[in-house]
This record gives C-alpha cells, structure tokens and sequence, in this order.
C-alpha cells in the first residue's frame, strides 16, 4: 500500500522571507534527519479547465489539480452541449473556449500544489514548488510554505520529509515571481520541470523555468502539433534532458511491435516492409508521426519530400536501405469517445512482401483495447500470413507517469526520441504544406 501523507497546514509567508524560513524549518529538525536528499520538483499547473468548471459551479470544489472522473465526465457534457465534433478530446482548448461565462457562483479553494499523488511523495522529493496561475485577472502573488512527510510502511522506520512551496496569482503577477524561484532551488541537488500545460502557452515563463540544466517533463500532445514538435526538438538539439509523456505512451505500441519480430523466423520480413498504416483518435497527429518515425529509424529508412492528402488521411513513403519504397498512410480518425490524450495511437498495420518469394507475405495487425480495429483491405493481403495483436491501453494517471519519468530517467533524453523527432518534424511540416 502505498504510504499517506502528512502535509503540515501550509502557511503564508511573504516571497523574500521563505528562504529563512525553510532554512531554519530544517536547522532545527533532528540532526539524523534533515530531509529528503533526492530531487527538488518544479511544476507548472494551471488546470484552466478544472478552474473553469468549479468556478461556474459545474463541479464541486476545491481545486486540486488532478484530472478527476467528473472533471472529465463534465467536460464530454460540453461537447455534446456546444455541438463540438464528438471527437474533440474533453480537455481541448476548444472545450474550455466554448463555454466563456465570467458568472462566478462561488469562490473554492485552491489546493494545487498542496496535493501530492503517492506515486510522486514514494520517491521522496526534497522540494516541491508548484506555481499556480489563477483564471481571475488582477489577483495579486500569493507564496505558502508547507513541510511533508510519507508515513512509513509497517515497519518501515523512518520516512525522509521535504516541503512544499506553493506560488498563486495570475499571469502578470506570477511572471514577477519568478526571480524567487531559483533561489529556492537547491544547487546540489537534480532539478525538474513538470510542464503540467499546454506547449502554446506563457513560452516567456517556459523559456526561464526550463534552464538548460534542469530536466524537463512535457507533453507533445498538448498544444498545436507543429508548435509541439518545435519545441520537442529545440529542446532536445539544445542538449537539454527532454521527457516527453506523449512519447511514454508509445511504449505497449513499440514492446507490441518488436515482440512479433522477435522469433527468428520473422526477422526477414522487417527488411521487405512494403506499407505501413497508422490509425490515430482525431487529427492530432504528433504521436502518430513519431511511431512512423521510430520504425524508420530503427529500420534506416529515409524519408522523402513527398506527401499526399487522400481524403482525411495523408500518405508518403519513405526509401529502405535497398532503395525500395514504403508506402505510409496516416489516418485520423473522428472516433465518438476520445481519450483524454490527443491524437492517441487506436490501430497499427504493417504489410511485409519478399521480391524473391512472393509467397512469403506478412501482414502484422496491432489494435488498442478501445475496441477499434484496423481496416483488412482485399486483394493480396487476403492469401498472406496474418498476425493479430491486441496493445493494451496505457491509460494510467499523468502523476504515474511523471513519476515513472522521475524514477528511469538518468539525465539525459532517451536516444529514441532523439532520433525520431526531427523526422516527425519533417513529416510534419510537409503534411502542414497540403493544407
């Protein structure tokens, strides 16, 4: 079981005195026990949506920062409400826009920050700092200061405490903050960014908080694809340690993919890849493109300037090492009940044909647990080998992954990533052209 917490009721203090303060909190803990000693976590939370909902009375209070089941129950209300495509992913900018009532039916409290998910308080973070951007205009900063300690397990002797520093107040007033933040970081120990928002916004706030030395968590499927990949690959050209979670998410999908490879038996075929399809949930297609581009990484495919709009899908082909062409079809889908997670991966095929044997034909089929499949086209496919695999969903709270991220990552961004980016880059930037 995992331990609770005990959160030490937070206090306001003035931005200028919290050094002195957190500084004397732990000169006078026991002399065995002067905290934890692992990371320290800056986090970027601005849950607008959450914020929106409780603030007009469409869900109870307080906020917390968390994407809850009502939250998310509410926000399909909307879309349904607003006659927005029923794909629109519930917690879309064009959900939130939708409903544009300044109507405040009550004033709730605001717990971001002061939250911790158990999957994160485990790995015993020194320092939290959460900065809270408020929806209201005119609200001036707002500093708070906490210590925390997990219970131990049974058992388990003693646990290491940290603190919990919370920043609020709008935009204006949280970009005047900042000059404290770095003071509150301590220089010996690893430093994280959680950039718990869209990649559209405050890129002035992003840009100082995401210091080159400071490992940063982000989302490429939150914001607009082309802007997502931008700052995906300025990132990571900059040496900078880069965690992507849309990236995380393609993980069942590539484990998936290489273990129907793994018999020996099979190897050959993934030198004689003739098409690759890739169905995605809506017209996000950030994820879609880096699977495309991992495997033709991996398989020393090169890309080509060509691109197609067949319909809603987009088709080019990319050139094996034997100069043969892979034909490569991205289709969104305009499915009734998206995941929360933009541009999700619902179904995968690969066709595999021998020039030599013409026999020899594999077609691998990947499908996610949602119930979708993908499209079994007639002709040739019909007579080859047919491998069916069900991926499952990875639909795991965002706290757990950022602490899977925190727990594996050694400093630096996964060479996979690296590799792939500038090519869904590329293939992004030809797809924009068409439109």
């Amino acid at each position: 079981m995992s331990p609770q917490l005990t959160l030490q009721t937070p206090l306001q203090i003035p931005p200028q005195e919290i050094p002195g303060y957190l500084q004397k909190l732990w000169s006078q803990d026991q002399s065995d026990n002067k905290g934890a000693n692992t990371f320290c976590l800056l986090v970027w939370h601005p849950a607008w949506m959450e914020q929106k909902l409780v603030n007009t009375g469409r869900i109870n209070g307080p906020v917390i920062g968390v994407q809850r089941s009502d939250l998310i129950d509410e926000a399909r209300k909307i879309v349904l409400e607003k006659d927005l495509p029923h794909s629109t992913p519930p917690l879309a900018k064009e959900v939130f826009n939708s409903f544009k009532s300044t109507n405040i039916s009550k004033q709730h409290e605001d717990l971001r920050g002061q939250h911790i998910d158990s999957a994160i308080s485990q790995l015993q973070p020194r320092r939290l700092i959460t900065l809270a951007p408020n929806l209201e205009q005119g609200h001036d900063l707002e500093t708070l200061v906490a210590a925390y300690c997990p219970l131990p397990e049974e058992g388990g002797g003693n646990s290491a405490c940290g603190d919990v520093i919370v920043l609020k107040g709008d935009t204006n007033s949280l970009k005047e903050g900042l000059c404290i933040v770095e003071e509150l970081i301590p220089e010996d120990l690893p430093s994280w960014l959680w950039w718990n928002g869209s990649l559209d916004e405050d890129p002035e706030i992003l840009s100082q908080l995401a210091l080159p030395a400071r490992r940063i968590i982000l989302d490429s499927a939150l914001g607009e694809p082309s802007h997502c990949l931008n700052v995906l690959q300025e990132r990571i050209k900059s040496g900078q340690a880069v965690n992507d979670l849309n990236w995380l998410r393609l993980r069942t999908w590539r484990e998936t993919l290489a273990m129907v490879f793994d018999p020996p038996n099979r190897r050959d075929s993934l030198s004689n890849i003739i098409n690759l399809d890739i169905d995605i949930q809506g017209d996000h297609l950030v994820q879609g493109l880096l699977l495309a581009s991992w495997i033709a990484d991996k398989l020393g495919w090169e890309s080509t300037l060509e691109v197609e709009k067949e319909g809603q899908s987009y088709r080019t082909r990319f050139k094996r090492p034997d100069n043969l062409m892979v034909n490569f079809r991205l289709m969104p889908l305009p499915l009734g009940n998206p995941s929360i997670n933009p541009g999700q991966i619902i179904g995968l095929r690969l066709i595999c044909q021998s020039t030599t044997n013409e026999k020899a034909g594999l077609c691998v089929i990947l499908a996610s647990e949602s119930g979708e499949c993908m499209r079994l086209e007639a002709g040739g496919v019909a007579s080859m080998e047919l491998l069916e695999e069900v991926v499952p969903l990875q639909n795991s709270p965002v706290e757990r992954d950022v602490s899977l991220l925190l727990e594996s990552s050694r400093g630096s961004t996964s060479p996979l990533l690296s590799n792939a980016t500038p090519m869904a880059r590329k293939l992004l930037n030809l797809i924009e052209s068409k439109k």
